[in-house]
């Protein structure tokens, strides 16, 4: 199995504020830079979202992919949203996962992500770029969340 990387940030919010962040799909494109467009699928039956569609641009990353989402989360927003690849042009594996810590009044976001491409890309930059789209998402995510 290919090295995951992660990242974590602390956000000045409640788990249950980021949480309803993360699960509001239809707004990424508001505020995740690379997101051009974003739509539920489906959904299971406590509403949240099951499967959903993107459509990335990250300059030389193009694509539109869609993510099965597990739902790990407690009453007060902590636990785990957890998100594999269901189909994709260029992407050929996408896991990952944000799990979301109480930290005094705030939270911590860890975000762990793992990218396999349809073409070929030396370990070292692939993990650059992951750390990247990760440092990118965590950064706009507190953003949002604190504004």
């Amino acid at each position: 199995m290919a090295d995951r990387t992660r990242s974590s940030i602390e956000i000045a919010a409640a788990p249950g504020e980021v949480l309803d962040v993360i699960a509001a799909f239809e707004d990424y494109p508001e505020w995740a830079e690379q997101v051009k467009a974003c739509s539920v699928l489906t959904e299971d039956g406590d509403g949240w979202a099951d499967q959903v569609e993107f459509t990335l641009d990250a300059g030389a990353i193009k694509d539109q992919y869609v993510l099965e989402y597990d739902w790990a989360v407690a009453e007060d927003g902590t636990g785990v949203i957890s998100w594999h690849l269901v189909r994709a042009s260029l992407l050929k594996g996408l896991t990952g996962s944000y799990t979301l810590e109480a930290v005094g009044a705030g939270a911590r976001v860890t975000y762990d992500l793992e990218v396999d491409l349809t073409i070929p890309m030396i370990g070292m930059l692939k993990r650059k770029a992951e750390k990247l789209i990760i440092d990118a998402a965590l950064s706009e995510l507190k953003k949002r969340v604190e504004g």
